[in-house]
């Protein structure tokens, strides 16, 4: 078989290879354009039931923010219209907020008292106001009917309830210890110290439910302070009175031997008129305190003419000038006198018994009112009891001249 055979032999079967394409005659520029490749595999579809749970689990979370929302804002409105409505307390009611009290302890408090209508209302409205640290101790007045927000307003300005104990002027500190003491809505001690004669203020002492007793005293002591600094910084430069214990202690005697105001500053003139004479002063309430110091004289001791002699620190009677100290708590009526005493002549007085007293410049005279006096309380004495009996060494009430 010649060549050509054997070639158009091999054509003839690779033509009728089904694998093999027949070729295709092509230009040069189509032969040159690059064939496609193969496209990307198409997603993966989610099935409709998987889109379905999430879109009901999203409806679910909104619903569920929205209800917690409207929810919060209720609690919040009628929280608020709770707050500020009436309380339902009838009647004005005194409540006390101990020192150191929380926020739950006084709204659990007034919830029991029947104050507010629901603790948690009491307790979240402070807390949103931010005044939850802002309780101040003390016995509150709250009026009938008042609302939690008036409450907390009460409770933050501190305007308790205030109680009185009226100290009169005269006493000595052991008689105003006692009266502290006594006092019942204090609470705490006594000072263990006791202060010194003259240094108590004397008037009527204010003050909240448990205040203790040693502040109501060391206010006592601030205020008499005060007072007789600013007194004594503008008395009368002509007074014999070199400090302003020598100041005190007059006024003391001035405070115990007239209770009249009016007659206090002739009082004092009588005893700077004799310290300027250098005459004792003779004062029997010196006798009384050099007896029985600070407690004070029995109702039914009189003063006695041995007790004219008897010698102590504070008998005016046998010591020259003051004594070491004062002899009670003068008020200010007292110091005011001694500060700026009557421009007299007076050396004497003595009881003219009705409250008041007669005042004389010589001796003489001083006798003749004591004489009046005694008169006059004789009479007394036996229309109040024809039998009365007394001590007759008893001595009036008298100043100089006995």
């Amino acid at each position: 078989m010649s060549s050509d055979q054997q070639s158009e032999e091999t054509n003839g079967s690779a033509a009728n290879t089904p694998d093999r394409k027949p070729i295709v005659p092509q230009s040069a520029s189509e032969a040159l354009r690059p064939e496609p490749g193969t496209p990307p595999p198409l997603p993966k579809r989610r099935s409709r039931r998987a889109r379905s749970q999430i879109v009901v689990f999203a409806n679910f979370m909104l619903s569920l923010v929205v209800l917690v929302v409207l929810a919060a804002a209720a609690a919040v409105y009628f929280g608020k219209l709770a707050f500020n409505e009436p309380g339902p307390s009838d009647v004005t009611t005194n409540y006390v907020v101990k020192s150191g009290t929380g926020i739950v302890e006084i709204a659990d408090g007034l919830e029991r008292r029947g104050i507010i209508s629901d603790a948690r209302v009491f307790k979240y409205g402070v807390q949103a106001y931010g005044h939850q640290g802002d309780m101040k101790a003390g016995e509150y007045e709250i009026k009938a009917h008042a609302s939690m927000r008036e409450i907390m307003d009460l409770l933050r300005s501190g305007k308790s309830v205030l109680r009185s104990l009226t100290i009169p002027e005269g006493l000595t500190v052991d008689q105003i210890f006692q009266r502290v003491r006594e006092d019942d809505v204090l609470v705490g001690d006594l000072p263990a110290i006791m202060p010194s004669e003259g240094s108590l203020f004397a008037n009527t002492m204010r003050f909240s439910r448990g205040t203790t007793r040693e502040e109501l005293i060391k206010k006592m002591q601030a205020d008499q302070k005060k007072l007789v600094e600013d007194i004594w910084e503008r008395r009368d430069p002509k007074i014999p009175l070199k400090t302003i214990e020598e100041f005190v202690t007059l006024a003391s005697i001035v405070e115990k031997e007239t209770g009249k105001a009016d007659e206090r500053p002739r009082v004092a003139a009588v005893f700077i008129n004799r310290l300027n004479k250098r005459m004792r002063l003779q004062s029997d309430p010196t006798i009384i305190y050099g007896l029985f110091g600070g407690k004070g004289k029995p109702s039914d001791r009189p003063i006695l003419k041995s007790d004219l002699e008897k010698p102590t620190p504070y008998n005016t009677y046998t010591i020259n000038g003051l004594p070491p100290g004062p002899i009670a708590n003068p008020g200010r009526d007292a110091l005011e006198a001694v500060a700026h005493p009557s421009q007299t002549k007076d050396l004497y007085f003595v009881a003219d018994g009705t409250g008041g007293h007669v005042f004389a410049e010589t001796l003489e005279e001083h006798n003749d009112n004591v004489k009046r006096w005694r008169d006059v309380e004789k009479n007394r004495l036996d229309e109040a009891a024809k039998a009365a009996t007394g001590d007759k060494n008893a001595l009036p009430d008298a100043t100089g001249g006995n």
